[in-house]
């Protein structure tokens, strides 16, 4: 244990100097900065579990508690410490009687099973003496006569009975013996195996720490170049920032001015159509009256014909006559209006290229983040120098840290413990299995004693005749009892033997569980060497004491182990935030700071952007006074709006063919037949076409006056929106521009901040974890002293102990039991007589003793 606390300090002394090292933590950075270590695996597990013999050693730590009820004597055990274990000096001053006293009374139940033990072994061997002596004088049922008793069987069996079931509890703490001795060899057999992975995880422990210095300090490259992109990435992230700010304001009010130029375009080519085609509809329309009026004049000539005088044919005739005024033009196109002085108006206010302004509007505001990007040339510059000047700072710590020895002297302390461990091992080894040799001749002769018991039953039990007289019993009855007197004898020669080692054992063992096994496991012991001025009258706390050379600062061995337990940090662990203060080496704010600084200094000009100049504006309330919204459209929707012709002349040509075919055979009838065929080719050649034309020019107008509609409101709504967006541009830029920038300015000292953050909580609470030392520790004391040797030893002296202190009830019983088996030389004859039954003594001299 000595040994382990050595380099437990050895090792909080190596951490003291490499705290800046690294860490096992893993912290997210922004976005896709992500700072991680790999996990150390070690190979020693954590915890033992004994197995199935653990239920065993359970049942012996449940006899010592009732042997030794009390509680750990932490008092106690302090006031030793002080007096280095010497009770010798002024031993007759009353703290030191009060100190021995206290004492007894804490391992009063030791000390009371210790001497009954030492009894049993003295007086065994003079009851032993005494009793053959009083057997050789025919005492002490020495003499080979038995006498008749009426509960003679029943006495037979109770002795029978008793020794049997005493000697199945004997035979259970034989195999007790056995299973703990086998046990204890082949735990000690693991302790090679134990003491490798041990060492193995320490080396892993000490040999990852450079990998983790150099992976830490690796992160930092990492970390700029992350922040180097972002620095490049400028235009995109800190003008594109602004620009996204700005764009809900602006871009609205630039595609205003966009459509409304959009608008004058499709308003011209609109108007353009609509007066091209009005000047088609006015000449097809004439063309549709030329046409009608022949027609109409050919009919009247055709009603100048003799026949029309003649009735009834004049009436038809007149009724002929009379309908050809239907055949007349219905719509008035001339009286329409040309459109060509809003066109020319339009025309001029197309001059003025609006889509190209409000194009180079778009590319002005477009232009920020470049703009952004050639104005923060200098100050980028000046950023990435710091981020450099940290990166150096970073690598001098590392630098500056003489690791590299202390790590060589620390692995050259290991390499001598092993070699140490490796050398007296087989040592180990050797005398175990002289130990084991020796267990195994204990448990023997026990099972030899018990073997002779079982004999004894056996042959007694099944060689008994109830009919045969004492000196004619059988031979194997009588074997039966020569065994049972062996066995006897053999516990007598032994029995003081077995108990000197239980006695030995016992004390030792259960000393040492109640000292030191549980107080380990449940800290106690640790409270205990964490008194103030316990093992130094001059240092308050020791452990920091011998750390750090400052004894007042709180350093326990509980918490120590107890962080290492939970695999922390050396840094953390050890407080060695008194030797070496990383908060003052990794000093984030200041690093922090210098990078805030060249971000505060950062000036972005972007306050010339125009978003549409005076001749885009003089343009738009152009194109509001340019009379559009003013143009009479219910005239040309009024006119065009009316058929081509006042009757249908499909329905016309129909009646006047019906009304020809009621004439007599003619040129008469022939030449009406004639013009209706004319009419419906009139109809279909011009009427048709005409009246499609018209409908699409109603539409073509209809649409004008809904976009000419409120024209002037609109052209004021969007002058107002640019006029918004340019103030908004004017006014509200600046701090736009400060907003983004501290945004960015933190997204790229945040990077930094997350690193050194992750650096110093790393190194705080993860580098150099000792768990694989708590490990190391538990090893030698709860797993190879306690668990491999302690708990073995105590159930060996346990299931001896038990089976010792049943032979002396087996013994007593064995004897009595031989004399109902062993052929007797005498024995009492009875014989019937008139008034009762007369007895007399009988010898047989052929009987042999």
């Amino acid at each position: 244990m000595a040994l382990l606390l050595g380099f437990l300090l050895l090792l909080l002394e190596l951490c003291g100097n490499t705290l800046s090292l690294g860490s096992r933590s893993s912290t997210e950075g922004t976005e896709v900065l992500e700072l991680e270590l790999p996990a150390t695996n070690y190979e020693t597990k954590d915890s033992y579990k004994a197995g199935p013999i653990g239920g065993l050693f359970q049942i012996v730590h449940i006899f010592l508690r009732v042997v030794q009820p009390n509680d750990f004597p932490e008092d106690i055990l302090r006031k030793i410490l002080q007096k280095k274990f010497d009770l010798s000096t002024d031993y007759e001053k009353p703290e030191n009687v009060v100190l021995t006293l206290k004492i007894i009374y804490y391992e009063i139940g030791v000390i009371i099973c210790a001497v009954l033990g030492l009894l049993f072994v003295i007086l065994m061997p003079l009851v032993g003496f005494c009793f053959g002596l009083c057997r050789c004088c025919n005492k002490c049922g020495g003499e080979m006569h038995q006498r008749q008793k009426k509960n003679g069987p029943f006495l037979r069996k109770c002795f029978a009975v008793s020794l049997l079931v005493i000697s199945i509890f004997i035979s259970i703490g034989i195999i007790y013996g056995f299973v703990a001795n086998h046990h204890l060899r082949a735990q000690i057999e693991k302790t090679r195996k134990l003491a490798d992975s041990n060492f193995r995880d320490l080396r892993t422990l000490l040999n990852g720490a450079p990998a983790e210095i150099s992976y830490i300090l690796s992160q930092y490259t990492t970390t700029k170049e992350k922040a180097f992109s972002d620095l490049d990435n400028v235009k995109s992230l800190l003008g594109g920032g602004i620009h996204e700010q700005l764009r809900p304001k602006v871009i609205p009010a630039l595609d205003d001015i966009k459509a409304m130029a959009e608008a004058i375009k499709e308003t011209k080519e609109a108007l353009l159509n609509v007066n091209n085609t009005l000047k088609e509809l006015k000449k097809s329309s004439a063309q549709l009256n030329t046409s009608l009026s022949d027609v109409k004049r050919d009919l009247e000539q055709s009603l100048n014909d003799p026949m029309c005088s003649v009735p009834p044919v004049a009436t038809t005739c007149n009724n002929i006559r009379t309908s050809l005024s239907q055949l007349d033009d219905n719509t008035n196109m001339d009286q329409l209006p040309s459109l060509d002085k809003p066109i020319d108006k339009i025309n001029d206010i197309l001059q003025t290229n609006l889509s190209s302004l409000v194009q180079q509007g778009y590319k002005s505001f477009n232009d920020i983040p470049e703009m952004v990007k050639n104005q923060t040339t200098d100050i980028i510059s000046d950023v990435k120098s710091t981020l450099n000047s940290i990166g150096s700072d970073i690598e001098s710590i590392g630098e500056q840290i003489p690791i590299q020895d202390q790590l060589s002297n620390f692995m050259g302390y290991i390499n001598d413990t092993e070699t140490y461990i490796r050398r007296n091992l087989p040592t180990l080894e050797e005398y175990d299995s002289y130990r084991w040799l020796g267990g195994l001749v204990v448990c023997c002769l026990l099972t030899l004693v018990v073997i002779f018991y079982y004999l004894g039953l056996l042959c007694g039990t099944c060689g008994y005749d109830r009919n045969a007289t004492p000196t004619r019993r059988g031979c194997i009855s009588n074997t039966g009892g020569i065994f049972l007197m062996v066995g006897a004898g053999v516990s007598f020669l032994i029995c003081w033997i077995l108990m000197t080692i239980v006695v030995l054992t016992f004390v030792v063992g259960a000393n040492v569980e109640k000292l030191l096994c549980e107080p380990y496991q449940n800290r106690k012991l640790f409270q205990v060497l964490d008194t103030p001025y316990l093992l130094n009258e001059n240092w308050k706390h020791y452990l920091s004491g011998m750390v750090f050379n400052k004894p007042d600062i709180n350093l326990t061995f509980e918490q120590v182990y107890s962080d290492c337990k939970e695999n922390k940090g050396i840094y953390g662990t050890l407080k060695l935030e008194n030797s070496y203060n990383i908060s003052e080496h990794l000093n984030i704010q200041e690093h922090a700071g210098n990078i805030s600084n060249d971000f505060q200094n950062m000036k972005v000009n972007i306050d010339n952007i125009v978003l549409l100049d005076e001749a885009g504006r003089k343009n738009l309330m152009d194109f509001s006074f340019s009379g559009i919204d003013a143009i009479n459209y219910n005239i040309y929707l009024a006119e065009l709006s009316k058929a081509p012709t006042k009757a249908n002349l499909l329905s016309f040509a129909d009646d006047l063919e019906v009304k020809a075919n009621h004439l007599p055979h003619g040129s008469l009838k022939q030449s009406l037949k004639n013009n209706a065929q004319t009419i419906r080719t009139i109809h279909r050649s011009e009427v048709i076409p005409l009246e499609q034309s018209m409908s699409s020019v109603y539409q073509s107008i209809k649409e004008l006056q809904q976009k000419s509609s409120g024209l002037g409101m609109k052209v004021t709504n969007t002058l107002s929106s640019l006029d918004s967006a340019q103030d908004f541009l004017t006014t509200r830029i600046s701090s736009v521009i400060v907003e983004e920038s501290q945004k960015y300015g933190n997204t790229i000292v945040g990077y930094f901040e997350r690193y050194l953050q992750w650096v110093k909580i790393s190194i705080t609470e993860k580098i150099a974890a000792c768990k694989p030392v708590a490990t190391a520790l538990d090893s030698a004391v709860d797993v190879f002293l306690c668990s491999y040797i302690i708990d073995p030893m105590n159930l060996f002296w346990f299931g001896i102990g038990k089976a010792t202190v049943f032979l002396l009830p087996a013994l007593i019983f064995a004897v009595k039991l031989a004399k109902y088996y062993r052929r007797m030389d005498s024995e009492d004859v009875y014989e019937d007589m008139e008034n009762g039954n007369i007895g007399f003594h009988r010898h047989h001299s052929t009987q042999t003793v």
